[in-house]
Order: C-alpha cells, then structure tokens, then sequence
C-alpha cells in the first residue's frame, strides 16, 4: 500500500538563503523541530543518518541538486515493512521568494495501520519544519 503527503510553504527570501539555513545541516539540532540531526555524506548514491523526531535512519540519497531538490530513500528496519521517499523541492519566485514543497511518498505493510498518523502528526511536523525554516530565512 501506498500514502502520500505534502506541505508547502512561501518564504519571504531568496532561494539562496533559504538553501545556505536548509543544507546547514550541522545547525539542525539549534532549529529544526522534526529532523533532529544530518551526520554523514548527504551525495547522491550514499547513506547518511538522519534522526527524524525520535528515529534513526540511514536513508539514501536520490536527488541533490543545489537549490532544487534534496530527495532521499529510507526505510525502517527491512524494506517492504514501512518505507519512504522524502522529498524537499525549492522554487525560486520572481519577486525574491521562494516556495519549499515537503512532501513523501509512503510505502509498506505498515500504512493502513499510521495512515491517520501521517496525515496528522507527520502533516504537523513537516508544517512545523517549514514554518521554522520561514522565519529563519526571513530574519536573514
């Protein structure tokens, strides 16, 4: 089975700015309410661990492109139990902002029974990430 979420949120700064805080991963544990830490090579092709509220994963990254995308890959314990692909898409605007679209592609045998956790709980949590990013960039 698969569930998809997405959020998105208009930042009153450039993409440039919005990119140096996001790709600042060393920073997250002083700001970011939902990714608790990045340690580790964030290239495409490699594995990193990302602590995501209170979960460690070693995800994949699928897409790095400066300014554009940040994707990865991950999965808890085996594949096929409860999977994603998450997603951070920039836009640059031509009035000097920029959206951010959050989103992630669930998979596994586990969705029927967090379906209603991730389109809340998690919904929330990506909201809360992005509206801290938001008021980040906007004090820059």
């Amino acid at each position: 089975m698969k569930h998809n979420i997405s959020t998105s949120i208009t930042i009153n700064a450039d993409i440039e700015t919005v990119w140096k805080i996001f790709t600042n991963f060393d920073d997250y544990p002083n700001w970011n309410p939902l990714i608790k830490s990045i340690t580790g090579p964030v290239v495409v092709g490699q594995r990193f661990t990302a602590v995501i509220q209170n979960t460690t994963f070693k995800p994949m990254v699928k897409v790095f492109n400066a300014e554009e995308e940040l994707t990865w890959q991950g999965k808890l314990f085996i594949r096929g139990i409860f999977d994603g692909r998450h997603s951070f898409i920039f836009k640059s605007l031509e009035n000097g902002k920029t959206t951010l679209i959050q989103k992630e592609e669930f998979g596994g045998i586990l969705i029927p029974f967090v379906k209603k956790k991730l389109n809340t709980d998690i919904v929330d949590a990506f909201n809360a990430m992005n509206e801290k990013l938001k008021e980040l960039a906007e004090k820059e």
